[in-house]
């Protein structure tokens, strides 16, 4: 099948390097030059695992191509995949779909004959329906057949998501779409991964709905968490004792500063905007977003309860940036609001983070010092913070840590030290929910 992606960001780019790995002929285009001479070249605009590798493999093989004349890449296609950012737009919280509604009219001015429209991007209930009426607008004399597709990636397991779904949702009712998209899902299929035929608006909302299930899954065991520093509890056996429930399951139970990145946080908003619009209000969802907000700014309150009554002037060690490991995403990052809280009280903050420090320059404060490895950023300081869970953290040497630090005061935000064997080699330890 002859694939095009719009959009070469996360979504766009590690689905077409999947689908070309599939044996599909894929382009993927972006109005950004610098994005695609980059591609070009074999640097990629993400982090993410093993992606550097797939792509080079199917560029080399002629599967994978990169441009930015959508035309040239619409012309021929069998189906075109939208898959355009999404923010939350300024001032009101509901999605942003200019990049999604400008694509179209490019795709509507360049096809050349029948052609599946496929929105990969995560979208309110109804962007399909829009979608379908201004291709119909711009071009009556095309056959054009509109599908919901949502993606389903987590970030740092991107590549494994994509060629080993636990599922594969479709929203279409057209004859003719479903059968292209079955032809590209094939190689999936054969391995049985389900692939759910529906509605395009139930397509919409499932995966608003998977995202909002998994924020309230985090939001609940921090919830638990504090309840658990109040009466004595550890929070790390109450998640594994309700989540050996198969009913519940263990994953997502992880207590932490709250969620961040490019989905839940935008995505939970949306939904709250769409059911307002609706009348048909969300108040779980609504009690999520808002316990999260607050989450962030409470660990950075925690983290100065460390530094004792008067923290201004003391040092704290920051270490991860990211909102998850195996990522460089930013994107509402617990850090940015523990950080914040930090420099704000005159703490001077070090930091460092195998991955996400280039990208913590445009949204963390300018006064932070970046380091080139935790026993850096140890340095001098009055505290060591454990933001983000990267696997270069889970076995630091703590006695070359406590040797270079000021004060010997851990506060692990991701639970993964025991506290008797921290202690043990002197240092005042603090978890979460523990």
């Amino acid at each position: 099948m002859r694939i095009t992606m719009i959009g070469s960001g996360y979504v766009g780019l590690v689905s077409g390097a999947c689908f070309a790995d599939f044996g599909h002929q894929v382009t993927c285009v972006d109005k950004d030059d610098s994005k695609i001479a980059a591609l070009d070249a074999g640097r990629m605009p993400i982090y993410e695992p093993g992606l550097d590798q797939l792509v080079a493999n199917n560029v080399a093989a002629g599967r994978l191509t990169f441009t930015t004349d959508l035309a040239a890449g619409v012309a021929g296609a069998d189906a075109v995949f939208i898959a355009v950012g999404t923010p939350s737009r300024r001032g009101d919280g509901h999605a942003d779909l200019s990049y999604v509604y400008a694509a179209t009219e490019e795709i509507a001015r360049a096809a050349t004959g029948p052609l599946v429209v496929v929105t990969k991007s995560t979208v309110p209930v109804g962007t399909g329906d829009r979608v379908e009426e201004i291709l119909r607008e711009r071009r009556p004399d095309i056959d054009f057949a509109v599908v919901s597709n949502p993606e389903f990636l987590r970030e740092g397991a991107a590549i494994g998501d994509f060629k080993r779904p636990d599922r594969i949702v479709v929203g279409t009712d057209d004859p003719r779409a479903r059968e292209v998209m079955g032809e590209i899902y094939r190689p999936l299929y054969l391995g049985e991964s389900p692939i759910l035929f529906t509605g395009r608006r139930t397509s919409e909302l499932t995966k608003y709905a998977a995202n909002a299930f998994l924020a309230t899954k985090i939001t609940f065991i921090n919830e638990m968490a504090n309840l658990c520093e109040a009466v004595g509890a550890d929070v790390k056996d109450v998640a594994r004792g309700i989540g050996l429930d198969n009913r519940i399951g263990r994953k997502f139970l992880h207590a932490g500063p709250g969620y961040g990145g490019s989905c839940f946080p935008k995505d939970t908003l949306a939904l709250l905007k769409t059911a307002e619009d609706y009348d048909a209000p969300v108040h779980v969802v609504e009690a999520v977003v808002k316990v999260n907000d607050a989450r962030k700014r409470a660990m950075g309150r925690k983290v100065l309860a460390q530094l004792g009554e008067e923290p201004r002037g003391k040092t704290a060690a920051i270490l991860g940036l990211t909102f998850k490991p195996n990522t460089d995403d930013m994107r509402d990052a617990p850090s940015i609001a523990i950080v914040q809280s930090l420099v704000d009280a005159g703490v001077t903050v070090k930091a460092y983070d195998p991955e996400g420090m280039e990208a913590a320059r445009s949204v963390m404060p300018a006064s932070m010092t970046y380091c080139s490895g935790p026993y850096e950023a140890a340095e001098g300081a009055d505290v060591v913070v454990i933001v983000t869970e990267w696997d270069a953290f889970r076995a630091l040497d703590l006695q070359r840590l406590k040797s270079t630090m000021a004060a010997p005061v851990l506060v692990d935000l991701r639970n993964i030290y025991d506290r008797e064997d921290v202690e043990r080699i002197g240092f005042h330890y603090t978890g979460v929910g523990r």
